[in-house]
C-alpha cells in the first residue's frame, strides 16, 4: 500500500523525531569508588543504576624501580592478596554495561615514570595484573578491567603519552583498552599536557574544582564556562565530562549545588559535540547527597 502525502510527512516527521532523541546529547555520570571503606561494595555501586563508568581508586605507586601497589582504603588489604573478591563485582557491573577502569595516581601517591622503558613496564605491569594478561599475582582476579584511568597530579611530566600509547597498543590483543584521565581544569594540564593532546584517550573528566580560576563560584559560571569551551576545542578525546565534587565536603571549593547545575551549568555545555556528561568524586559524598539521582535526568 502507498502512504498518502500527509501520512508519508507525518511518518517522517515522527522518525525524525525518534533519531533526533537517540542521537540527543544525554550524557553518562562516571564515579569514583575505592577511597572511603564507607561508600559500599563496587557491586552495590553498579546497582544503583545512577553510573555509567566506575572508576576504581588508586594504584598510587608504582614507576622508578617501586613495586606497583594498590590502595583502596578501608575496603581491602591487597597486602595480604584481599582484594580478589573484588573479581566477582567488576563482572556483576561490566554485566550491566559499565565500564570498570583502574585509576592510577592520585593526590597523594608516590609516582613518576623514569623513562620511556619504565613506561613500557608500566603498561606491561597493567596489562598482565588488571586487564587482558596473564599474571599468578592479580590483585583484583581475574576480572578483565577496562581500561586506565590517568589521575596524575604528581612526579614529572614526563612519558605519559608513551605509556597511552603503550597501553592503548594491547587494544590490537582483542578487547579494547579504554583510556580515561582526569586532568585539572587549568589549560593545558600541568602534569598530562602532552600526553592528553595524543588523541589516544577515550574519555576525558576534567576536575571543575579546587581550581578557582576556572571552577564555578557563588552563582558564577564564566569561567567554567570558557574552561569547558578550551578543553572541548583542543583535546582530541571521544568526550569531554564536567568533573564535579558531590558534595560541599568532596573538595575545597568547586562544589555546585544540583539545581544550578541543572538549570544553568548543563545548558551551556550540553550543545557541544564533545560533550560526555558529569563525572563525580566521590561514591562515599554522593551517598551524602544523593547528588547523581538529583541529576541524572538532566545529565
Amino acid at each position: 500500500m502507498t502512504l498518502q502525502p500527509a501520512t508519508s510527512a507525518a511518518l517522517l516527521s515522527l522518525l525524525v523525531g525518534i533519531l533526533l532523541a537517540a542521537g540527543s546529547d544525554a550524557g553518562g555520570i562516571a564515579i569514583y569508588w575505592g577511597q572511603n571503606g564507607n561508600e559500599g561494595t563496587l557491586a552495590a555501586t553498579c546497582a544503583t543504576g545512577n553510573y555509567n563508568f566506575v572508576i576504581v581508586a588508586f594504584l598510587p605507586t608504582f614507576g622508578n624501580g617501586q613495586k606497583p601497589m594498590i590502595n583502596l582504603a578501608g575496603h581491602c588489604d591487597p597486602s595480604v592478596n584481599g582484594c580478589t573478591g573484588l573479581s566477582s563485582d567488576i563482572k556483576s557491573c561490566q554485566a550491566r554495561g559499565i565500564r570498570v577502569q583502574l585509576s592510577i595516581g592520585g593526590g597523594a601517591g608516590s609516582y613518576y615514570l623514569a623513562s620511556s622503558e619504565d613506561a613500557r613496564q608500566l603498561a606491561t605491569y597493567l596489562w598482565n595484573n588488571f586487564l587482558g594478561g596473564q599474571s599468578s599475582s592479580r590483585p583484583l582476579g581475574d576480572a578483565v578491567m577496562d581500561g586506565i584511568d590517568f589521575d596524575i597530579e604528581g612526579g614529572t611530566t614526563q612519558h605519559w603519552d608513551e605509556l597511552a600509547s603503550y597501553l592503548s597498543a594491547y587494544s590490537n590483543q582483542g578487547k579494547k583498552v579504554y583510556l580515561t584521565a582526569a586532568p585539572q581544569c587549568p589549560y593545558p594540564d600541568a602534569w598530562m599536557g602532552k600526553a592528553l593532546t595524543t588523541g589516544l584517550f577515550d574519555y576525558v573528566w576534567v576536575q571543575f574544582y579546587n581550581n578557582p580560576p576556572c571552577q564555578y563560584s557563588s552563582g558564577n559560571i564564566n569561567n567554567l564556562i570558557n574552561a569547558w569551551n578550551q578543553w572541548t576545542t583542543n583535546i582530541p578525546a571521544t568526550k569531554i565530562f564536567l568533573g564535579l565534587p558531590a558534595a560541599p565536603g568532596a573538595a575545597g571549593s568547586g562544589y555546585i549545588p544540583a539545581a544550578v547545575l541543572t538549570s544553568k551549568v548543563l545548558p551551556s555545555i550540553k550543545g557541544s559535540p564533545k560533550y560526555g556528561g558529569v563525572m563525580l568524586w566521590s561514591k562515599y559524598y554522593d551517598d551524602q547527597t544523593k547528588y547523581s539521582s538529583s541529576i541524572r535526568s538532566s545529565v
